[in-house]
This record gives C-alpha cells, sequence and structure tokens, in this order.
C-alpha cells in the first residue's frame, strides 16, 4: 500500500468566528541522501511554509476584519463610541487633545 503524500496544514478555530484549515500537499523527499537533493527539499518546504503562512494570514486578517464590523454594528446599536484604530496608530507616542462632541 502506498503511503500518503506529506501535507503542510494548519486549523484555525475560534468561538466568535468561522475555523479554516489550509493544507498544502508537500513532494516526497527523494530516496537520495546528497546534499543537493536535501537542500532542494528544505528549499520546496520553505516556499511552502511561506505559502502557507500567507494564506494563513490573509484568513486572519478577513475574520479581524469581521471583527471589527461586528464591534462596530454593536457600538452604534448600544451607543458606545468605537476607537479608531487607523487615527490612534497615526497619533501614536503623540499627545492629542480630543475634540468635545
Amino acid at each position: 500500500m502506498a503511503s500518503q503524500p506529506p501535507t503542510l496544514s494548519a486549523t484555525y478555530t475560534s468561538t466568535t468566528n468561522e475555523g479554516f484549515d489550509v493544507r498544502l500537499q508537500l513532494k516526497a523527499l527523494a530516496d537520495s541522501t546528497t546534499v543537493e537533493t536535501k537542500a532542494k527539499y528544505l528549499s520546496e518546504l520553505r516556499q511552502s511554509v511561506t505559502s502557507l503562512q500567507d494564506r494563513i494570514n490573509r484568513e486572519l486578517t478577513a475574520r479581524m476584519e469581521e471583527d471589527k464590523a461586528r464591534e462596530v454594528s454593536n457600538a452604534a446599536v448600544n451607543g458606545i463610541k468605537v476607537v479608531d484604530d487607523e487615527k490612534e496608530e497615526e497619533n501614536y507616542g503623540e499627545e492629542v487633545q480630543e475634540e468635545e462632541d
């Protein structure tokens, strides 16, 4: 019976957002034990890890946006002022006078 090809995977679960699985099929390491073969395999593995990280980051960014939209919506319903993250980041480390409403 043939063995399954190796995979690189990550699973995300959350109580507030939809979870996701990311899987990449890897090439099996050739039977050769030469340094060149191992170096090539490790290079491909490194590229796969980078690709997996990019996909995870896109998924997590989308969930952060969903969280932020939910927070804004809930705040509007409850009459709560929401912190403007972009403004906070822009003024980071500076003393800013709050405007009176």
